[in-house]
């Protein structure tokens, strides 16, 4: 009987129970922070879901949609909350100190190469092409992310006006935010008492 009933529970208890050390944490995200250019999420959730498993596909866009709404950079409020999942404050730390540590002087240094050859032609091409990945980047990770979403037509309305808020009637974010949890709460409500 316990068998059937750790089973049943799915891959999403054995992702949230893993014993993961501040060094794994750290290391974890100093790789993503050294390889996460032109846009650092589609690594992390590679890292997180993909590679160390630390994370399903639900937990990592659950915990991606409370870092998106909080102040500062997305990925930087998720090494916080992934390193304060698995190690407390310390693991938090850890994590955020791999995020940033080596981006800190590659970009220092990117800097100052870049101040002295702006003007080399072959230099605004390399940016051009590394614009185009950064976009590619963005792209395939939202569709990955999306998976979750598609199985529900309730989110895809929500998400379809969201786009429609942000994108075409320029909407600031938080007021898209603050308009739709309501409405997704409500429909929440109602299906619960449906069923």
């Amino acid at each position: 009987m316990s068998e059937n009933s750790n089973s049943s529970e799915g891959p999403e208890r054995i992702a949230s129970e893993q014993k993961v050390s501040c060094r794994d944490l750290f290391v974890a995200f100093f790789g993503v922070g050294i390889i996460g250019f032109g846009g650092v999420m589609p690594w992390v959730r590679l890292m997180l879901v993909e590679q160390r498993r630390w994370l399903t596909n639900e937990e990592f866009v659950n915990v991606l949609s409370i870092c998106q709404i909080l102040p500062g950079a997305n990925v930087g409020n998720m090494a916080v909350n992934i390193g304060q999942r698995f190690g407390g404050l310390r693991g938090a730390i850890a994590a955020v100190l791999g995020l940033y540590c080596a981006p800190f002087f590659i970009v220092i240094g990117l800097a100052i190469l870049y101040s002295r050859y702006v003007e080399v032609p072959m230099v605004e091409n390399v940016f051009r092409g590394v614009s185009a990945a950064a976009s590619g980047l963005v792209i395939a990770n939202g569709i990955k992310i999306a998976s979750p979403v598609c199985r529900n037509p309730h989110a895809i309305i929500i998400a379809i006006v969201a786009c429609a808020g942000i994108a075409a009637l320029k909407l600031p974010l938080l007021w898209v935010i603050f308009g739709l949890t309501p409405v997704s709460l409500v429909w929440l409500w109602l299906k619960g008492r449906q069923a």
